[in-house]
């Protein structure tokens, strides 16, 4: 049996209760890895891809549930001293990297609306694609809790809308293939204490668009993601339980308390059976029930 290193090792020891436990809970409360699966494991270079990769290595080499694993990077056009910083960070932890290339970054550069959302379309329609080829039938990104807490504010406070980063969903123009997300319940600031423990750096985000974007004195930028981050900054200095609260409040919906919802194309309107004279409990109003 190939023995573990000590970066590996430093997440089932220093590291348990706040990466390697939480990394296992979030693979069994929503059943992200099942017997017999082959799972393309997708590092873009980054912390967390990074030690996403770490995680899933070691979980296949003890699991009691089989499962395959494939470990791809994609290249969208890195420069190559990126390239290369990913290529020497994969043999320092021992991780078996495929890479493949693509011209995301050529295609997208003269785009001037949304060019961020085209772009992640096109990396999640490769990732789909290349790990398909490769015959797995699941792909695995490295998004851990900070980035669901994020992501239901923005989506709040800039989308007009109440939704989550789920932690698995089906791909929709890949029959057959899933997205899962290990780090579900990780936090960021576990990740990087871990890098800074072993002494690892990682490539930041490499996108032209997010290099050249707007920094102002007080450290802000026109990030909508970023404001959102010092947002949530300034919240946990008042209330320390501020992300699982947000969190919490997805796990506990009372759809009897919103105005309207909808299921894919299927709406409701909380008037559709008001008069049938329900509370907000779901109790007939005026019951003794």
């Amino acid at each position: 049996m190939e023995i573990p290193n000590d970066i590996e090792l430093s997440l089932v020891k220093k590291f348990r209760q706040g990466i390697w436990s939480r990394f296992l809970k979030g693979i069994k409360d929503y059943q992200l890895i099942q017997e017999g699966d082959k799972i393309a494991v997708c590092i873009s270079g980054g912390k967390d891809s990074m030690m996403m990769a770490v995680c899933m290595k070691r979980l296949q080499r003890y699991s009691k549930v089989p499962f395959d694993v494939e470990y791809i990077v994609m290249d969208p056009g890195y420069a190559p001293a990126n390239r290369q910083k990913i290529i020497d960070n994969a043999a320092k932890l021992e991780i078996p990297i495929k890479i493949f290339e693509t011209k995301i970054f050529d295609s997208v550069v003269n785009v001037k609306q949304n060019p961020c959302y085209l772009c992640a379309r096109m990396r999640r329609g490769y990732l789909y694609k290349n790990a398909q080829e490769l015959g797995c039938n699941k792909i695995a990104l490295g998004h851990h809790f900070d980035d669901v807490i994020e992501t239901i504010v923005m989506g709040m406070l800039y989308g007009s809308q109440v939704q989550t980063m789920m932690p698995k969903i089906h791909s929709e123009n890949f029959e057959g293939m899933q997205l899962i997300r290990p780090l579900y319940m990780v936090r960021e600031e576990d990740i990087i204490n871990w890098c800074k423990y072993n002494g690892l750096s990682f490539i930041q985000c490499a996108c032209r668009f997010t290099e050249e974007r707007e920094v102002y004195e007080d450290g802000s930028s026109n990030s909508k993601r970023q404001e959102v981050k010092e947002l949530l900054k300034k919240l946990r200095q008042v209330s320390p339980a501020i992300d699982k609260n947000i969190f919490r409040s997805v796990e506990n919906v009372n759809l009897q308390t919103i105005i309207s919802y909808h299921i894919g194309d299927e709406y409701h309107h909380f008037l559709d059976d008001y008069d049938k004279g329900r509370s907000v409990r779901g109790t007939i109003a005026g019951s003794d029930e």
